[in-house]
């Protein structure tokens, strides 16, 4: 399975710490790796087919400055599709003038919906397929961007369409708030003030984020596997669809 890393926040904020504990992992996950994250309206997105340890563009991201409210990083092990740039998440999309970005862990089986000509996959990737689907099914439901809570409750509908197909875990963005899905391994974590020091569970690394945040700073981190040994991490229920804004989770 493939490993997910999610981030949203109510300020840009510094998503590294995280991004070298996930890519810690990809000696298990080396099929390609991927970072998509917000600016504004725009959308900074780098990906390889490459393993995130051996990969030059891995280097770059991780010496890139990242700051940023919304985050989706993933790392592959792949199920469907050959090991190729075109099938490397996460993915983007435009829809109602704004990008989306879409990262999938899991396995669907006997997937093959009806996709019009606004949204084909490039790939061969059930996840692309999941992620066209999504997009199609948003733009029928909706005219033009709805509000988070109207969002929410439309992909409510649309995840058990999905998730009854295998395992489908997933992140979600258009730069306003994070949907996370989870159908089998997905955590969260909440950090606010007081802010302290956090140890990779990989790697030899750590961080006092009392250094580095405000009194008023929220983040969320979304992973697959909890990325550090001594903090809050909350598991998903099956099924369980979750919605992170300014680094606060919504009640639905």
């Amino acid at each position: 399975m493939c490993q997910l890393l999610g981030m949203n926040a109510n300020t840009p904020t510094d998503v590294m710490f995280s991004f070298t504990g996930l890519a810690t992992r990809a000696d298990e996950h080396k099929d390609g790796f991927g970072i998509a994250f917000f600016e504004g309206r725009g959308l900074r997105h780098f990906v390889d087919h490459c393993s995130a340890r051996a990969s030059p563009l891995a280097e770059l991201v991780k010496h890139y400055p990242i700051k940023s409210d919304n985050v989706i990083a993933h790392i592959r092990k792949a199920t469907q599709g050959q090991v190729a740039l075109e099938n490397t998440h996460p993915f983007q999309r435009e829809l109602w003038g704004r990008y989306w970005v879409f990262a999938h862990n899991g396995n669907l089986v006997d997937f093959n919906p009806r996709l019009h000509a606004a949204f084909k996959p490039v790939g061969q990737t059930d996840s692309e397929r999941a992620f066209c689907w999504l997009m199609q099914e948003l733009a029928k439901a909706h005219c033009d961007v709805p509000s988070i809570a109207e969002l929410s409750a439309t992909l409510a509908e649309l995840m058990p369409q999905l998730a009854r197909h295998g395992t489908f875990n997933m992140l979600l963005s258009n730069g306003q708030a994070l949907w996370a899905h989870g159908s089998t391994h997905l955590h969260y974590l909440l950090r606010a003030h007081p802010f302290g020091p956090a140890r990779l569970s990989d790697e030899d690394l750590s961080v006092d984020f009392a250094h580095h945040t405000t009194a008023r700073d929220r983040v969320a981190v979304i992973a697959t596997e909890p990325l550090t040994r001594d903090e809050a991490w909350v598991a998903f229920a099956p099924g369980e669809l979750k919605v992170f804004v300014d680094g606060v989770l919504l009640s639905r």
